[in-house]
């Protein structure tokens, strides 16, 4: 395995298939604890829990440090993986994701995780492809908005939950200046999810990291930006 991608909030490693044929690098797409095709006992768990995950995928399946890609939670995950062991990553991207959701984060969270429970998944579809994709993308590539709402209908609402919880009680700020992968940091002009102001943060934080707006697009910047795929696969094969 030379990279390794984490997939955002109850999606799971499927969300990067376009990416992973784009890749030229033995790639692997994980599934977070009870996302995907992951097993999970239903026990609570943190962000930090999911960054030890991945670091002991990457123990199990590398030789040598990989180029990680996260996306949004996975960006998070990412961002305690590069933070901790530093020995276990050499390239870094954060896609529209932070390292702090904001001093009202656990409430907000709490409320998106009751949410996840009390209603039906196709309910609560509406919401999510608005933060994903803007209108114009989601009108003009219907394909690409079914291939991701199918995952996110599939995902467990306990885990979505769970996940939830974590992002709520995440706080990555002190392990910034710790990151010494060679770092990218994209977001979309117009994610209301985590805003550009998030991705400086990152990049001010983050020793020598790059930073990319993509205009005119949401929270799932790289999938629906012109060449957001390229300009991440590009960076994570050292180009």
């Amino acid at each position: 395995m030379k990279a390794l991608l984490l997939h955002s909030l109850a999606m799971s490693g499927g969300l990067w298939q376009p990416l992973v044929e784009k890749l030229t690098v033995p790639t692997v797409a994980m599934d977070a604890r009870g996302h995907g095709e992951s097993t999970w006992d239903g026990s609570p768990f943190t962000i930090e829990d999911l960054a030890a995950d991945a670091a002991a995928l990457i123990e199990a399946r590398a030789d040598s440090p990989v180029a990680v890609a996260g996306m949004s939670m996975g960006g998070c995950v990412a961002i305690a993986l590069a933070g901790t062991r530093p020995d276990l990553v050499d390239r870094l991207v954060l896609a529209d994701t932070t390292a702090d959701y904001g001093p009202d984060k656990m409430t907000a969270w709490a409320d998106r995780a009751d949410n996840a429970i009390r209603k039906p998944r196709d309910r609560q579809l509406a919401f999510q492809v608005d933060r994903w994709f803007s209108p114009a993308f989601a009108e003009e590539h219907p394909a690409e908005v079914k291939r991701v709402s199918e995952l996110f209908l599939a995902t467990d609402s306990r885990a979505h939950a769970q996940a939830c919880r974590a992002l709520g009680a995440f706080d990555g700020t002190a392990l910034l200046p710790r990151i010494t992968a060679r770092t990218l940091v994209v977001v979309g002009e117009h994610d209301y999810a985590t805003p550009p102001a998030m991705a400086r943060a990152l990049a001010e934080g983050i020793p020598d990291a790059r930073p990319h707006v993509f205009e005119n697009a949401r929270h799932f910047s790289v999938f629906e930006a012109p060449g957001g795929l390229d300009l991440v696969a590009g960076f994570l094969e050292g180009q």
